[in-house]
């Protein structure tokens, strides 16, 4: 079982940046993909990012690349998601994900407000 307990978000004008964290418990983190997912108020939940175990690989949705980064801590048991040049439609609660063969687990979610 892993737990996974994301932090960082919160309001921010426009242009402005934040950075989200996501702790995961258990001893097998490093065995996991992990991903950011975002979902806005009346909209499906969609992709953002993803890091494949060892960091070596990243993935992003169109809207954010260039102006977001997924990074992962093995250590600390940690995956963190950079936003820069935030924008009023990256308004959303962001979740992030634990993911490998025939296993899945969702944190919580955390809400980033991006004002005009």
């Amino acid at each position: 079982q892993v737990q996974l307990v994301e932090s960082g978000g919160g309001l921010v004008q426009a242009g402005g940046s934040l950075r989200l964290s996501c702790a995961a418990s258990g001893r097998t983190f490093s065995s996991y993909a992990m991903g950011w997912f975002r979902q806005a108020p009346g909209k499906e939940r969609e992709f953002v990012a993803a890091i494949n175990w060892s960091g070596s690989n990243t993935y992003y949705t169109d809207s954010v690349k260039g102006r977001f980064a997924i990074s992962r801590d093995n250590a600390k048991n940690t995956v963190y998601l950079q936003m820069n040049s935030l924008k009023p439609e990256d308004t959303a609660v962001y979740s992030c994900n634990a993911k490998r063969p025939l296993t899945d687990y969702w944190g919580q979610g955390t809400q980033v407000t991006v004002s005009s």
